[in-house]
């Protein structure tokens, strides 16, 4: 496949459909309207624990920042799909694997005040994998801030929508990636807590074809629908059209 056709399909194989990963403003190219606003993103982590492994976190930090362009693994923007005024938030995988930190989750918060204060359905766009581990216990407070927020939403019945990608894992799965009152996922998206590993080795079973894949977390019951990339936009409109319908007593 050559690669102007995947870029012309949006990393979508014409042959197979396997979903390539896209990045961020990718992302919201391919879902709002061009005029969109781009909100919070001067944000930076910090180096809480001063940290090292392979190299410090203050260098990964800059080289993901020189490579991105990004301040961290999050954009937010608010804009328009179709007819509905939304705000948008999406991960950046290529910055340090779309990990949350603090600067993640800060800023899915704000997206989550903003959308809670001009009354705007919140749509979130997980790539990740999982909860920013340099920063410690600063990165796992994450999980329960960002959804302890959403329930403000919930509260005010604004619609919030969440689409999973491939990969979406760890702290972001067992926080907001899976507490829309929509959670959709693209096809063949690896969508899990531990990874299989990790299962294999505690439970000593060996797990299902296609286990932790949308398709099987569909079959389960932990979706509600897979959707084409190609069709994700339609798809959301349609859903918002639903949730702004007045419902009947």
């Amino acid at each position: 496949i050559w690669k102007a056709d995947l870029e012309a399909n949006v990393q979508v194989c014409p042959k197979c459909g396997r979903h390539g990963r896209i990045t961020a403003q990718a992302r919201i190219a391919s879902l709002l309207e061009p005029g969109y606003q781009w909100l919070n993103g001067d944000l930076k982590s910090t180096d809480p624990l001063a940290f090292v492994d392979l190299k410090p976190y203050k260098q990964r930090l800059a080289k993901a920042r020189s490579d991105t362009g990004l301040f961290d693994a999050i954009v937010n923007v608010q804009g328009q799909l179709g007819p509905h005024r939304v705000v948008l938030s999406v991960i950046e995988y290529n910055f340090i694997g779309g990990s949350m930190g603090a600067v993640v989750g800060e800023t899915i918060a704000r997206a989550i005040d903003k959308a809670y204060e001009d009354r705007q359905p919140l749509i979130t766009v997980a790539a990740s994998g999982g909860a920013r581990m340099m920063e410690g216990i600063v990165s796992l407070m994450q999980l329960a801030k960002v959804s302890t927020a959403l329930t403000r939403l919930d509260e005010a019945r604004i619609p919030y929508i969440s689409v999973l990608t491939d990969p979406t894992t760890g702290g972001v799965t067992a926080s907001f990636a899976m507490l829309g009152d929509l959670n959709i996922a693209e096809p063949g998206a690896l969508i899990g807590f531990a990874g299989p590993r990790v299962i294999e080795q505690t439970i000593r079973q060996k797990l299902p074809e296609g286990f932790q894949r949308s398709e099987f977390l569909l079959q389960h019951g932990f979706l509600d629908a897979i959707v084409p990339r190609h069709e994700m936009k339609a798809y959301l409109i349609r859903a918002l059209d639903f949730m702004a319908a007045p419902q009947a007593a």
